[in-house]
């Protein structure tokens, strides 16, 4: 047995083998005197097999149950609780999902491969972590391990006009009914000419919101204050409104009947049959389009404080990220004063 000193924590910890399996953890004790005997009752606890823990650990597959029961009856946020269940999905096609818990390390996670980027990634190992430590509280594994996430990098890839049309020609390869063919459209186009946040914002604008003199779509709710605004409508966001709306003047712009919220929520499935088919990338998500818009109509206006306002946000770091260099400008201005230097030679 040992008494370990770590370098951030004010308690000795214990570490000792029994029968071939590792115990370790904090003694709760400041004194080490008082440390070892603490460390003493768990050596003995577990040689007599008097361990309050079970015998028998279960599967990651078999306590997931446990966890999504959690998941539900937990007080979390709507976009949390499919997080956590969009990670359980991701987890469960891995041979972790047939392993221990107690047998799940970082270096076991660490040579899983997920589908996607780092984000899914880290989503599954999140999951991965919030299981884990309920596990621990339910005295199901004796620690929840520390897992090392993917590092994140800003999306880069946007969705463009020759990617709509790759995305929107996908689509229409998709053995969908022309109605979902055409909400499908409907939503690529508003994403791209407003800008919009497609879950929090666009799936949920409602008829009356939608001024049709002046052209503008009021947003009246958002994941900060500054997303409280005022978006105008382009000409073919105006046209294609004006088709889908109809005679209707109240009421969710897109509904959806088998929804608790009354609204469509999601196309995530229908992106990813459209993405699969057109043969794009599975960085690309719906959101960047929004981020081409920004970047469009940073370009174009050349005013970052209209971004801002437009696409509500209140911190200009965050929209700096639309303001990309043109290259063709950049090498148009160092070929520029190579001839000028060659001239005055």
């Amino acid at each position: 047995m040992e008494l370990i000193e770590k370098k951030n924590s004010k308690y000795w910890w214990y570490d000792f083998t029994v029968r071939g399996e590792r115990f370790r953890g904090s003694t709760k004790e400041t004194n080490e005197t008082r440390a070892s005997m603490i460390a003493s009752i768990r050596l003995n606890a577990a040689m007599q097999g008097s361990d309050p823990l079970p015998g028998k650990v279960p599967t990651l597959r078999a306590f997931s149950r446990r966890f999504l029961e959690w998941v539900d009856q937990a007080k979390l946020a709507p976009k949390t609780e499919t997080y956590y269940k969009n990670g359980w999905r991701l987890l469960a096609a891995t041979k972790l999902a047939g392993m221990r818990l107690d047998k799940i390390e970082d270096e076991q996670a660490a040579v899983v491969s997920f589908p996607g980027g780092a984000a899914n990634r880290n989503c599954a190992l999140r999951t991965l972590r919030r299981l884990q430590h309920l596990a621990e509280a339910e005295k199901i594994i004796r620690r929840a391990p520390k897992l090392k996430l993917a590092t994140e990098y800003e999306r880069q890839l946007r969705l463009d006009e020759i990617t709509e049309k790759k995305l929107l020609a996908g689509a229409a390869c998709c053995k969908w009914r022309k109605r979902t063919l055409a909400l499908f459209t409907d939503i690529v186009v508003l994403m791209r000419d407003a800008g919009m946040r497609n879950e929090r914002e666009l799936f949920q604008v409602r008829i009356e919101n939608i001024d049709w003199d002046k052209r503008l779509i009021f947003v009246p709710d958002s994941k900060t204050p500054a997303g409280r605004r005022e978006v105008p409508m382009s000409d073919r966001v105006y046209e294609l409104l004006r088709v889908r709306c109809g005679s209707r003047t109240a009421g969710w712009l897109f509904p959806a009947k088998h929804s608790e919220s009354g609204h469509l929520t999601t196309i995530a499935k229908h992106f990813r049959q459209a993405r699969r088919a057109a043969g794009l990338p599975e960085a690309l998500v719906l959101y960047c389009a929004r981020h081409d818009f920004g970047t469009r109509v940073q370009a174009i206006t050349g005013n970052l404080k209209a971004v801002m306002l437009t696409m509500g946000h209140k911190d200009v770091k965050t929209a700096m990220k639309y303001q990309h260099p043109d290259l063709e400008i950049v090498r148009a201005a160092l070929n520029g004063r190579k001839e000028t230097r060659a001239g005055g030679d």
